[in-house]
């Protein structure tokens, strides 16, 4: 009998184990904008169907200062990057402010929030909404690397936070950051960092990701842009997709040359979301109802026009739309989400219900997929689940769990695009970044 209860104390010591191991396996990662695949895809199981009584648990908060830049979350470590300094940068226009301070990298541990290690360095901001940095870090290996709002590009160890490699885009490339700064997210492509950097002939420029060395550099744009470097690989190569100010362009990313370009004119250089795919169709998207669909040949690299600016469909100026089949979603300029199919331009649908009706100007929610619904993150500091479909938004739940700390439009905003990663949402404003419990 004793050996009995032995016998299936440690078989169920072993199946939860089992279950505990498959949990940690299962557990995924949010190391760069938009996800492990920047997809904007959260994979994990076990996440809430609906929010607890009172909202989901707060696990820890850990202060900040101003930035609009999201975690990034790996190996039992959250990054994150703010802006110190004495002046209210709290500045609701389009003007090039100049304010003197430091922008601030953080290695925080994932379980706590505790700091491990702060790296700072002085930034002189002359950009608009001069809160703070922009872009999410990118971790891999033993490194991360962020790019800061007037372009310095940092590679520090993840152990200490020293820097290995560094460099001041705008004194490197004689050039100058666009009106709201260095703002598209670096991608890691390889051996490479590929960034946009300014300047004649280095629009964008790969770096050696171990040693900061240049590998190449390509194309000239009237400044830098917004829009993130993107790769797909379609008609046989992989194409590096840049959303230039005055280009759609598709270029090879290991050498740095031009397979096609096809002018399109972002109205003040604002084309800020990353291209997307739907079959052969490459949708792109900037201010004013400007957009364009470019076919592109499925045999080799090239690409010819099918329809551009046509009204009422999605002019992403904030966040990123998300493709779903054939049907793209996402929040337009005028503060609706709303459903485009593709490849005809057909508006399917549009709801102000992620936000509700406010002072008009770019409302925000952050969308990402997560099994066959999404979840939202909007700029009320709401969480939301909802499902979205070719016939219309229908929500499921929603809960306050951060406060608005900054401006737009004459309205009070959180603008940050969270992380999902070990059924947890990693939250930040200008004040705080926190920890929200989302496991089942």
């Amino acid at each position: 009998m004793k050996c009995l209860r032995w016998t299936m104390n440690a078989g169920l010591a072993l199946i939860i184990g089992m279950v505990a191991l498959h949990s940690v396996a299962t557990a995924d990662d949010w190391p760069q904008w938009m996800g492990p695949n920047r997809d904007n895809v959260w994979r994990e199981g076990g996440i809430v169907q609906k929010f607890p009584d009172g909202g989901p648990k707060v696990l820890w908060r850990t202060p900040l200062a101003g930035g609009y830049a999201g975690p990034a979350v790996a190996d039992g470590r959250v990054f994150i990057t703010d802006y110190v300094t004495t002046a209210d940068v709290k500045v609701d226009n389009f003007d090039r402010n100049e304010f003197t301070g430091q922008e601030r990298i953080h290695c925080l541990e994932e379980a706590t929030g505790e700091v491990l290690w702060t790296h700072d360095y002085p930034v002189k901001y002359a950009i608009s909404y001069p809160s703070g940095p922009r872009c999410t870090p990118n971790v891999e290996s033993e490194c991360v690397y962020t790019l800061g709002a007037e372009g310095n590009l940092l590679c520090l160890s993840i152990a200490n936070g020293r820097v290995i490699w560094s460099h001041d885009l705008k004194q490197k490339y004689e050039t100058k950051a666009a009106i709201w700064g260095y703002a598209a997210h670096p991608l890691i492509d390889g051996d490479n960092l590929l960034c946009l950097a300014g300047g004649a002939g280095s629009h964008i420029v790969a770096f050696n990701k171990h040693s900061g060395k240049e590998v190449w550099r390509s194309t000239t744009s009237p400044e830098q842009g917004y829009s993130p470097p993107t790769i797909f690989k379609h008609g046989g190569v992989r194409q590096l997709i840049l959303l230039r100010p005055n280009a759609v362009s598709s270029i090879d990313p290991e050498t740095g040359r031009e397979y096609w370009s096809i002018p399109y004119e972002a109205t003040n250089g604002s084309i800020i979301m990353s291209p997307v795919m739907i079959g052969d169709y490459l949708y792109a998207a900037g201010y004013s109802g400007r957009n364009i669909l470019i076919q592109m040949d499925p045999s080799k690299p090239a690409a010819t026009e099918v329809w551009r600016d046509k009204q009422n469909l999605i002019s992403p100026v904030n966040v990123q739309p998300i493709v779903d089949g054939n049907v793209l979603y996402g929040m337009d300029q005028k503060g609706v989400m709303r459903a485009v199919s593709i490849p005809d331009g057909e508006r399917l649908w549009e709801t102000p219900d992620p936000i509700g009706l406010r002072a008009a100007g770019s409302e925000t929610a952050f969308i990402v997929r997560h099994e066959d619904r999404y979840i939202l993150f909007n700029e009320l500091g709401e969480l939301l689940l909802a499902k979205l479909s070719p016939d219309g938004y229908t929500e499921i739940d929603r809960v306050k769990v951060i406060d608005q700390t900054n401006a737009a439009f004459g309205r009070d905003v959180v603008w940050s695009m969270p992380a999902f990663a070990n059924k947890h949402a990693y939250i930040r404003n200008d004040k705080e970044i926190i920890c929200v419990d989302l496991a089942e």
